[in-house]
């Protein structure tokens, strides 16, 4: 049938007739099907960010896609709710609750439906496509049509009434500069070019591209990390960690020896590896050496090199620690565990520039910078007598504290992120991140054992989550007891946990137990969000999820109470 200009029996007030409104439910009906009522600008900035963030391409198969199931629910509804209208009739209810929903208006030129013989070819005129000045008013005039919601709705709604793929081409349109729209549909193999369009059907998954993304982030890391001469695993923007590594730069320029203070696993040894890379030292050797770990009686053998015949088992002459780091940089690790005759020694060695081997008198001159770290107060060792005091102040001439991990929160993520990413790839595993869940308790954890214990337990994370999943809590923390549980933000069933961390549960027991009222806590956290917002009252009243006008009154009511008080008998000691 061809019908031109075709007009529908049915009547715009029966379709309107349909539609109801619940306010107090606040839903939308369209018979059995519930719509939104949403705002064209929000919708064109959601239509515009898309395309930022997905690039062309992806942005126009997803609003393809999108609304392609919106016609679908359309031919649906027409199909069930009106089945006594004829068959060009109720083809040309789909156009008509398009208009009806805003989209655009629908002017038909040619209308030839036949279900039965599977026939069907339509051409409309489409007038204030709100898609198609949406585009050209973010992008301007485009080479292509746009109107890609639009045209999925079409292709849906004709596709499921007629009971085969019907494809229409969008032929003029606004966004390119024309004055109006205009569409052709037929079924698909029809059309030379389908596949060409088909293709924006297809789900469009960027899952592993994402990851492959990732990957390729992480060798960009690394080669930034080479240029900064930093170990790949040197990660971190908090202003405790910035100025540690500010302290280690300043001092890589120079010889002096670098005394490292931190609790185990803080990265000790990875800060003097990068202070080695970053001297006119890199192209000699690093050696390193744990104070902890070597016994007593073999420490000066291993620091200072032994003579064969020294002591017995010593069967061959031997370098020490010293002799191998020549002209390069030794590493002493733990040094607060070095004993006292050891001590004497190696300040002899700092001051002369020379060694001795156990066993030999020969004096062998070397040019080693030092780098010491250690987790315990040497101060307080000296004064216990378990440290040489001159050797103290030798070591302490340019000290750098490393933050424990629970001082450097911000420092979380990004540090569990890198370690996804490299173990992921050590362990061929492509995973999606985390979840929330074990995210929360991430940043949550008190990690006692720091970068050392995030490490390892980010890598036992990626061995136990499922190929192409993300990583989970429980994959992170195994056999928690109560308390550990409790740390990690969560109550003892390990959900998220609403009191929120030891600080939100110290304020709230402070109220409770009457040392603070509720309008002082609201006051703190006021004046708190102006200071950071240097006074902005828009910025302020974001950080607290507030509107600038909530804000603004509360701000004035706490002016308002204050300066009640202050007029009271006895000022803010004043009774009523």
């Amino acid at each position: 049938m061809t019908r031109a200009h075709a007009k529908p029996c049915i009547k715009a007030d029966d379709l309107r007739a349909r539609v109801h409104f619940c306010a107090e439910t606040g839903q939308i009906w369209l018979h059995e099907h519930r719509m939104l009522l949403v705002h064209a600008e929000a919708q064109s900035s959601l239509r515009k960010e898309l395309i930022d963030t997905l690039g062309m391409n992806r942005a126009r198969g997803l609003l393809l896609r999108m609304g392609y199931a919106s016609g679908m629910r359309d031919a649906e509804l027409v199909r069930t709710r009106m089945p006594e209208l004829s068959e060009t009739d109720a083809f040309m209810t789909g156009p008509q609750l398009h208009s009806l929903e805003g989209i655009v208006g629908v002017i038909p030129i040619r209308v030839e439906v036949d279900r039965e013989a599977g026939k069907f070819h339509c051409e409309f005129r489409w007038i204030n496509s709100w898609e198609g000045h949406s585009h050209r008013r973010h992008f301007g005039t485009h080479h292509e049509p746009v109107c890609w919601t639009q045209i999925g709705y079409a292709c849906g709604y004709s596709s499921a009434f007629m009971g085969r793929r019907i494809l229409f081409k969008e032929v003029e349109c606004a966004g390119m500069g024309d004055d109006c729209c205009r569409i052709v549909g037929k079924p698909i193999e029809e059309w030379e070019d389908a596949d060409e369009h088909m293709r924006y059907f297809a789900p469009d998954p960027i899952a592993d591209q994402l990851i492959d993304l990732q990957t390729q982030v992480v060798q960009l890391r690394s080669t930034i990390a080479e240029k900064e001469n930093l170990p790949a695993d040197m990660i971190g923007n908090s202003p405790g960690f910035r100025h540690a590594l500010d302290l280690l730069k300043q001092a890589a320029a120079g010889q002096i020896t670098v005394l490292l203070l931190g609790e185990t696993g803080v990265g000790k040894e990875l800060f003097a590896r990068a202070l080695h890379e970053m001297s006119n030292r890199r192209d000699k050797p690093l050696v390193a050496i744990n104070c902890a770990a070597i016994p007593h009686d073999l420490v000066e053998s291993e620091l200072f090199g032994v003579e064969k015949g020294a002591y017995t088992g010593a069967q061959v002459s031997r370098p020490g620690r010293f002799e191998r780091a020549d002209g390069g940089t030794l590493f002493l690790d733990e040094i607060g565990d070095l004993p006292l005759t050891a001590q004497s020694k190696l300040l002899r060695v700092l001051q002369e520039g020379e060694v001795e081997r156990l066993g030999d008198d020969k004096v062998r001159k070397i040019n080693v910078r030092l780098v010491a770290a250690t987790n315990a107060g040497l101060a307080q060792l000296v004064k216990e007598g378990r440290f040489r005091a001159d050797l103290y102040y030798r070591l302490n001439a340019f000290q750098i504290d490393i933050p424990a991990l629970r001082e450097r929160r911000d420092d979380i993520s990004p540090l569990a992120r890198h370690f996804l990413e490299k173990y992921a790839a050590i362990n061929g595993k492509k995973l999606l991140g985390f979840t929330d869940k074990a995210k929360k308790a991430l940043v949550g954890y008190a990690w006692p054992g720091n970068i050392r214990e995030l490490q390892n337990t980010i890598e036992r994370g990626v061995i136990l989550a499922p190929h192409g999943g993300r990583v989970e809590i429980e994959h992170l923390f195994l056999s928690r007891s109560e308390d550990e549980v409790q740390e990690l933000g969560l109550d003892s069933d390990g959900k998220l946990d609403i009191n929120g961390p030891t600080v939100g549960r110290a304020l709230c027991d402070a109220v409770c137990d009457g040392a603070m009222t509720l309008d002082e806590v609201e006051a703190m956290l006021l004046e708190a969000a102006m200071d950071k917002a240097r006074g902005n009252l828009s910025s302020a009243a974001r950080m607290l999820g507030l509107t600038r006008p909530q804000l603004a009154y509360r701000l004035k009511r706490l002016q308002e109470e204050a300066a009640t008080r202050d007029a009271a008998p006895g000022g803010a000691e004043g009774t009523t």
